[in-house]
């Protein structure tokens, strides 16, 4: 399921399934993305910030059109505990190494992999990232 921005609207909650992963979307040329991101972000439950959350960071391929800072960027995922992943959609090998990612991800999150946690798994993508 897609949307724009959060918070979901009310009027279709008993009809909305379960949501194991959220994944904020930004394109690294749009400020409007960031702060569309920042603003959804008060809408978020705190227990999805256990390992159920990442930024997904899109048009890294094309730096010297980046409107939006990257330490803004790295400062979401510390501040939230969530991971940050870089992707170029506009090449089809990044978007379906993404896809993957993501999809393996929510599997992850969902509760299909065995002894794996979304906790666990979110820790481990963090200290990845600092090394």
């Amino acid at each position: 399921h897609l949307a724009t921005s959060l918070p979901l609207p009310s009027e279709r909650d008993h009809l909305r399934p379960r949501i194991d992963l959220i994944v904020f979307m930004i394109d690294i040329k749009s400020k409007y993305s960031l702060k569309n991101v920042e603003a959804s972000l008060a809408h978020v439950d705190a227990s999805f910030f256990l390992g159920k959350v990442c930024f997904l960071v899109s048009g890294v391929g094309r730096m010297n059109y980046c409107s939006v800072e990257m330490n803004a960027i790295w400062k979401l995922g510390e501040v939230y505990g969530s991971p940050v992943l870089f992707c170029e959609l506009e090449l089809e090998g990044m978007r379906v190494a993404t896809a993957q990612r993501l999809l393996r991800m929510l599997q992850i999150c969902a509760g299909h992999v065995p002894g794996v946690s979304a906790l666990s798994f979110g820790s481990l993508m963090r200290n990845s990232a600092d090394d």
